[in-house]
């Protein structure tokens, strides 16, 4: 069978959005979706035992059974099991993430904060994930183009052929933007050479020159698109996030997937799989 799209949810309206958007990529790749809650009890606390602990786990099985719900009346066709696992949420997305076709989250509604918690789980699942990561944006399907932005990196290579096979796989156009400090002289000249190598890579996007500071300019970019793909880190980047990946992740406007270079279990399907598809 295919890897399977895994979502972790926890309760939120921008979690159930996340549930969403997570059933239509499964049911384009024809993959499993696997819902999954995690459900930590303080360690100071009854060891499995007590009113209180009964309570707390029914709730949680409640927002599995919620999510899973909400996959099969947002996705007709959508093959999901819901699953609540013991432990710390980005300890349980990080070790899925090993055999993962996608990790989707829900954004928590991250554009409202003023800044970006380096501890949250988001920004750790998207930082450590051994798949891609898919953040969630809005509770409608969005439209547009398949963004992607390169900079010269490895990772900015890995994120252009992923991006490719997702503008392929929706049948929608693929951007590609390289973001420069200002128009004209040697900026733009290293800038326009970045998007030519781009373009040898994949010869069928449509590219585009942007200036200004790159990260508020994809956010400013992100409105047009479908989807964005970005890798966690760029050229001169340490850490667990670049300063671009932090504030796409931060305040895009659209669905975000980060992409890793490592890799997934090869994938096995089933002779003659048919190639549904649910992506808008």
């Amino acid at each position: 069978m295919r890897n399977p799209v895994v979502v972790g949810v926890t309760g939120t309206s921008a979690g159930l959005a996340a549930v969403r958007l997570a059933a239509r990529e499964a049911v384009s790749r024809g993959s499993q979706l696997r819902v999954v809650h995690a459900f930590t009890w303080p360690s100071h606390g009854p060891p499995g035992a007590g009113l209180e602990y009964d309570r707390a786990r029914r709730a949680a099985s409640q927002v599995v059974g919620e999510a899973v719900a909400t996959a099969q009346r947002s996705t007709p066709g959508v093959r999901v099991t819901g699953q609540l696992v013991d432990g710390l949420p980005d300890r349980i997305l990080l070790r899925l993430s090993h055999s993962a076709a996608l990790l989707v989250l829900g954004d928590d509604d991250l554009a409202t904060t003023p800044w970006l918690p380096h501890a949250s789980v988001l920004v750790q699942v998207v930082a450590r994930a051994w798949c891609p990561v898919l953040v969630a944006r809005g509770p409608r399907p969005p439209r547009g183009v398949v963004l992607t932005a390169v900079d010269g990196s490895r990772q900015g290579q890995l994120a252009l052929r992923y991006a490719a096979g997702e503008a392929r796989r929706r049948r929608v156009t693929l951007e590609v933007v390289h973001v420069v400090r200002e128009y004209g002289g040697r900026y733009e000249e290293q800038g326009r050479e970045v998007l030519a190598d781009a373009a040898d890579t994949v010869p069928s996007a449509r590219t585009r020159l942007l200036a200004g500071a790159p990260g508020p300019t994809l956010v400013l970019a992100s409105r047009r698109g479908r989807v964005m793909v970005l890798g966690p880190r760029g050229v001169r980047d340490a850490g667990l996030l670049g300063a671009v990946a932090r504030e796409v992740l931060h305040r895009a406007a659209c669905p975000t997937i980060f992409v890793h270079g490592r890799r997934t279990p090869a994938q096995r399907s089933p002779a003659g799989a048919s190639k549904a598809s649910a992506l808008t």
